[in-house]
């Protein structure tokens, strides 16, 4: 009897402490903006930048939002990297390029919508997770040798190129909530991809790091 007691007396402190600790106010809007990292390893390629979204909290474990970055960075092009096609036409000119590969910058803009899912048993934290559902648009510079240079940017149909795809992929994070109008932000999202399909060998894949402060302002949902 007695260790029943003590068990019964250790759940309700347990259920006592959960429910304590649980959010009691939400903003209905929240801002987030971060320094962004964008890393591609079949590219070789890293990526720095900006994220921001901005979220509308319909209930405390669901948010519809958008999210927006842009990243920059800069790699070399690789034969490997290329689809038949695209060898085939530059065969005469493989033996002139560079053996690091072909320099090239390139700077990203991605745009998200959708929902997040949240957890927030946790009056100091909120962990969620989301999908990854947007459009990616690239524009691309390369800079060859000198001397074919013209030949190789006649061939590629120039070497300033663009390209706007989809992308498809999951996410998540955490928030340390200092109060509830204000926290810091870690969040993760990996996308695949296929852009420039008439020149690559096929999709990529990306990861995305964000690391960064939230705001958040409007009437308290929990009420």
């Amino acid at each position: 009897m007695r260790r029943f007691f003590l068990c019964v007396s250790l759940l309700l402190f347990a259920t006592t402490l959960t429910c304590f600790s649980q959010q009691t106010e939400i903003d209905q809007f929240a801002v987030f903006s971060a320094y962004s990292y964008l890393g591609t390893p079949s590219l070789n390629l890293t990526q720095r930048g900006f994220d921001g979204d901005l979220g509308y909290n319909v209930r405390s474990w669901l948010t519809f939002g958008f999210d927006f970055s842009r990243l920059d960075g800069h790699t070399s092009l690789q034969p490997n990297d290329l689809n038949t096609t695209t060898l085939t036409a530059l065969a005469p000119f493989l033996g002139f390029l560079p053996p690091g590969g072909t320099p090239y910058s390139i700077s990203t803009y991605t745009y998200e919508a959708g929902p997040q899912i949240n957890y927030r048993r946790l009056k100091k934290f909120t962990f969620f997770v989301r999908p990854a559902l947007g459009a990616l648009h690239a524009n691309v510079k390369a800079t060859p040798p000198a001397p074919i240079a013209p030949m190789l940017c006649g061939l590629l149909g120039g070497c300033a190129k663009s390209d706007t795809v989809p992308f498809y992929g999951f996410g998540g994070g955490v928030t340390w909530e200092i109060n509830p109008h204000f926290g810091l932000r870690v969040a993760s999202d990996f996308a695949h991809y296929d852009f420039f399909s008439g020149l690559l060998n096929g999709g990529r894949s990306s990861v995305r790091l964000s690391v960064g402060t939230k705001f958040g302002f409007g009437k308290n949902i929990v009420k």
